[in-house]
């Protein structure tokens, strides 16, 4: 099977039929729909982007093009080169996600934390959990990621997820990981490695407010659930949530 190169002279076409990067540069990246701003990415010059539609044919959508791993995409017909630049735009789109807000950014609800990194880290393809380190006044001052990967409960040390915390005097912290699956219900390891944790905050003086798990689009508070199991007088202000959010 033969597959269409994704470099090559641009050939003359009719307006109607010019390739996705050329409608890019005319018209913006709003006048585009998802499959034919794939083929800009792609630099698919085929006309109507026959490349792009392929992948979309062969993966279902174009998100599960975006998160398919370079050697499927390989094997669908990109170059080395074109699976890299898709791969490096999806991380480009990621960290644009999660990017620092203006303005600074206040927690007052599972909420307040949930909505930003949904949108971060409910496509990762692997499991992450990260730290936000809070003011007195629940105002984050960082955002550290400190494992990726499996995380099992023998690989999650408390002492590493409070490091950054102890280190910068912060007041209190939100842990956040991601279920792959997209389904943010908590396991019995989740619920585990949040008891510890609330423990470790306690005894250090840092406490920990929350442990959110974000799936696809969802998102589950363990501080709603009860899983931190704290006395109300170590809350600070901060409101109750509803047990999810879709």
């Amino acid at each position: 099977m033969t597959h269409d190169p994704l470099d090559g002279p641009i050939p003359f076409l009719p307006a109607g039929r010019r390739p996705p990067v050329d409608r890019l540069e005319r018209h913006g990246p709003e006048a585009l729909g998802e499959q034919d701003l794939l083929a800009a990415v792609l630099g698919d010059r085929s006309p109507r982007g026959r490349l792009a539609r392929r992948l979309v044919d062969r993966f279902g959508s174009v998100p599960a093009v975006v998160r398919a791993h370079p050697a499927e995409l390989r094997v669908a017909g990109l170059s080395a080169v074109a699976a890299s630049r898709l791969g490096a735009c999806a991380e480009l789109g990621r960290r644009v996600a999660r990017a620092w807000p203006a303005e600074p950014w206040t927690i007052r609800t599972p909420t307040d934390v949930a909505e930003p990194l949904v949108d971060a880290m409910g496509s990762l393809e692997r499991e992450e959990l990260r730290v936000l380190l809070l003011d007195t006044k629940n105002v984050v001052a960082a955002e550290r990621t400190v494992y990726r990967g499996n995380l099992a409960g023998s690989s999650v040390r408390v002492g590493e997820v409070f490091h950054e915390a102890v280190r910068s005097c912060a007041a209190a912290i939100i842990v956040a990981h991601n279920h792959p699956s997209g389904d943010p219900a908590p396991s019995g390891e989740d619920l585990r490695i949040t008891g510890e944790l609330a423990e470790a905050g306690r005894v250090l003086d840092i406490e920990l407010l929350d442990h959110l798990i974000i799936g696809r689009g969802r998102w589950i508070s363990l501080r709603a659930l009860g899983a931190l199991a704290q006395p109300s007088r170590t809350i600070r202000a901060i409101e109750p949530a509803p047990r999810s959010a879709t």
